[in-house]
Protein backbone atom coordinates (compact mmCIF):
# COMPACT_ATOMS: atom_id res chain seq x y z
CA UNK A 1 0.00 0.00 0.00
CA UNK A 2 1.23 3.66 -1.08
CA UNK A 3 1.96 5.83 1.65
CA UNK A 4 -0.65 8.60 0.18
CA UNK A 5 -3.70 5.58 0.40
CA UNK A 6 -2.62 4.76 3.98
CA UNK A 7 -3.27 8.49 4.86
CA UNK A 8 -5.96 8.48 2.91
CA UNK A 9 -7.76 6.09 4.04
CA UNK A 10 -6.83 6.59 7.66
CA UNK A 11 -8.33 10.55 7.36
CA UNK A 12 -11.41 9.65 5.45
CA UNK A 13 -12.40 7.08 8.28
CA UNK A 14 -11.40 9.72 10.60
CA UNK A 15 -13.52 12.51 9.12
CA UNK A 16 -16.04 10.69 9.00
CA UNK A 17 -16.05 9.27 13.01
CA UNK A 18 -15.58 13.40 13.33
CA UNK A 19 -19.06 13.95 11.13
CA UNK A 20 -20.92 11.40 12.94
CA UNK A 21 -19.73 12.58 16.53
CA UNK A 22 -20.76 16.38 15.11
CA UNK A 23 -23.89 15.00 14.14
CA UNK A 24 -25.24 12.95 17.33
CA UNK A 25 -23.27 16.30 19.49
CA UNK A 26 -25.08 18.65 18.26
CA UNK A 27 -28.15 17.26 17.99
CA UNK A 28 -27.78 16.49 22.29
CA UNK A 29 -26.76 19.92 22.92
CA UNK A 30 -27.74 22.18 19.83
CA UNK A 31 -26.44 25.24 21.71
CA UNK A 32 -22.80 24.06 21.73
CA UNK A 33 -22.98 23.44 17.46
CA UNK A 34 -20.23 25.80 17.50
CA UNK A 35 -17.96 24.86 19.74
CA UNK A 36 -18.37 20.87 19.38
CA UNK A 37 -17.34 21.80 15.49
CA UNK A 38 -14.63 23.81 16.26
CA UNK A 39 -13.06 21.21 18.74
CA UNK A 40 -13.37 18.35 16.48
CA UNK A 41 -12.19 19.79 13.50
CA UNK A 42 -9.20 21.43 15.64
CA UNK A 43 -8.69 17.74 17.04
CA UNK A 44 -8.69 16.17 13.43
CA UNK A 45 -5.99 18.76 12.53
CA UNK A 46 -3.69 17.56 15.29
CA UNK A 47 -4.15 14.21 14.23
CA UNK A 48 -2.68 15.18 10.91
CA UNK A 49 0.02 17.45 12.57
CA UNK A 50 1.48 14.67 14.57
CA UNK A 51 1.67 12.35 12.10
CA UNK A 52 3.19 14.96 9.68
CA UNK A 53 5.56 15.48 12.25
CA UNK A 54 6.36 12.34 12.46
CA UNK A 55 7.06 11.65 9.20
CA UNK A 56 9.36 14.87 9.08
CA UNK A 57 11.49 13.55 11.49
CA UNK A 58 11.89 10.21 10.26
CA UNK A 59 12.32 11.49 6.68
CA UNK A 60 15.02 13.85 7.95
CA UNK A 61 16.57 11.09 10.23
CA UNK A 62 17.10 8.66 7.43
CA UNK A 63 18.24 11.04 4.43
CA UNK A 64 20.16 13.84 6.61
CA UNK A 65 20.73 15.60 2.87
CA UNK A 66 17.72 17.73 1.99
CA UNK A 67 18.61 17.39 -1.64
CA UNK A 68 17.71 13.21 -1.32
CA UNK A 69 14.74 13.54 1.18
CA UNK A 70 11.58 12.48 -0.17
CA UNK A 71 8.70 14.52 -1.53
CA UNK A 72 6.29 14.55 1.26
CA UNK A 73 4.60 17.38 0.07
CA UNK A 74 2.84 15.14 -2.87
CA UNK A 75 1.96 12.60 -0.56
CA UNK A 76 0.05 14.58 2.13
CA UNK A 77 -1.44 16.13 -1.35
CA UNK A 78 -2.90 13.14 -2.94
CA UNK A 79 -4.04 11.83 1.00
CA UNK A 80 -5.55 14.53 1.74
CA UNK A 81 -7.58 14.44 -1.72
CA UNK A 82 -8.78 11.28 -1.44
CA UNK A 83 -9.35 11.57 2.53
CA UNK A 84 -11.41 14.45 0.97
CA UNK A 85 -13.23 12.59 -1.91
CA UNK A 86 -13.77 9.29 0.27
CA UNK A 87 -15.32 10.82 3.29
CA UNK A 88 -17.41 13.15 1.35
CA UNK A 89 -18.96 10.31 -0.42
CA UNK A 90 -19.21 7.84 2.69
CA UNK A 91 -20.60 10.87 4.99
CA UNK A 92 -23.58 11.59 1.83
CA UNK A 93 -24.11 7.87 1.58
CA UNK A 94 -24.65 7.21 5.32
CA UNK A 95 -26.82 10.30 5.86
CA UNK A 96 -29.38 9.01 3.54
CA UNK A 97 -29.73 6.72 6.17
CA UNK A 98 -28.82 8.24 9.50
CA UNK A 99 -30.96 11.84 9.59
CA UNK A 100 -28.45 13.19 12.64
CA UNK A 101 -25.82 13.43 10.12
CA UNK A 102 -25.01 16.66 8.33
CA UNK A 103 -24.41 16.31 5.12
CA UNK A 104 -25.30 18.00 1.30
CA UNK A 105 -25.80 16.92 -1.48
CA UNK A 106 -23.56 14.20 -3.18
CA UNK A 107 -22.05 16.82 -5.45
CA UNK A 108 -21.28 19.34 -2.63
CA UNK A 109 -19.76 16.36 -0.32
CA UNK A 110 -17.09 14.93 -3.11
CA UNK A 111 -16.29 18.97 -4.05
CA UNK A 112 -16.42 21.62 -1.45
CA UNK A 113 -16.54 19.22 1.54
CA UNK A 114 -13.23 16.84 -0.07
CA UNK A 115 -11.49 20.26 -0.82
CA UNK A 116 -11.95 21.86 2.79
CA UNK A 117 -10.84 18.05 4.16
CA UNK A 118 -7.79 17.92 1.82
CA UNK A 119 -7.31 21.87 2.85
CA UNK A 120 -6.93 21.28 6.27
CA UNK A 121 -5.48 17.20 6.06
CA UNK A 122 -2.70 18.93 3.71
CA UNK A 123 -1.60 22.25 5.26
CA UNK A 124 -1.30 20.61 8.89
CA UNK A 125 1.00 17.34 8.02
CA UNK A 126 3.02 19.63 5.73
CA UNK A 127 3.43 21.97 9.24
CA UNK A 128 4.17 19.48 10.87
CA UNK A 129 6.63 17.62 8.58
CA UNK A 130 8.65 20.85 8.43
CA UNK A 131 8.86 21.01 11.96
CA UNK A 132 9.71 17.74 12.33
CA UNK A 133 12.78 18.49 9.75
CA UNK A 134 13.61 21.15 11.46
CA UNK A 135 13.79 19.72 14.81
CA UNK A 136 16.42 16.67 13.31
CA UNK A 137 17.98 19.40 11.05
CA UNK A 138 19.10 22.10 13.84
CA UNK A 139 21.05 19.26 15.42
CA UNK A 140 22.72 18.14 12.82
CA UNK A 141 26.44 18.39 11.18
CA UNK A 142 26.79 19.81 7.99
CA UNK A 143 26.02 17.76 5.20
CA UNK A 144 29.08 16.15 3.31
CA UNK A 145 28.86 16.80 -0.54
CA UNK A 146 30.88 14.85 -2.78
CA UNK A 147 31.95 16.15 -5.63
CA UNK A 148 31.24 19.27 -7.17
CA UNK A 149 27.77 20.29 -8.61
CA UNK A 150 29.87 21.38 -11.51
CA UNK A 151 31.38 17.65 -12.02
CA UNK A 152 27.94 16.20 -10.89
CA UNK A 153 26.15 17.87 -14.13
CA UNK A 154 29.14 17.98 -16.19
CA UNK A 155 27.15 15.50 -19.44
CA UNK A 156 24.31 18.24 -19.32
CA UNK A 157 25.59 21.31 -18.31
CA UNK A 158 24.52 23.54 -21.97
CA UNK A 159 26.38 26.45 -20.75
CA UNK A 160 29.91 23.81 -20.63
CA UNK A 161 30.66 24.82 -24.25
CA UNK A 162 30.94 28.18 -23.76
CA UNK A 163 33.15 27.62 -20.67
CA UNK A 164 36.05 26.34 -22.76
CA UNK A 165 39.31 28.49 -22.45
CA UNK A 166 39.82 31.37 -24.10
CA UNK A 167 42.60 29.97 -25.94
CA UNK A 168 41.01 27.38 -27.59
CA UNK A 169 38.35 29.63 -29.21
CA UNK A 170 41.27 32.54 -29.95
CA UNK A 171 43.00 29.74 -32.18
CA UNK A 172 40.04 28.77 -33.49
CA UNK A 173 38.73 32.01 -34.76
CA UNK A 174 42.70 32.98 -36.09
CA UNK A 175 42.90 29.85 -38.41
CA UNK A 176 39.42 30.16 -39.64
CA UNK A 177 40.31 34.43 -40.32
CA UNK A 178 43.80 32.98 -42.15
CA UNK A 179 41.78 31.12 -44.72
Amino acid sequence: MSKWLLRGLVFAALMVVVRLLQGALINAWETWAILISITLVVLFIIAAFVWGLIDGRADAEANPDPDRRSDLAMTWLLGGLFAGIVSGFVAWFISLFYDNLYAEGLLNEISTFAAFTALITFVAAITGVALGRYFIDRNAPPVQRHGSADSERADTDVFQAVREPATVGTETAHTEAEK
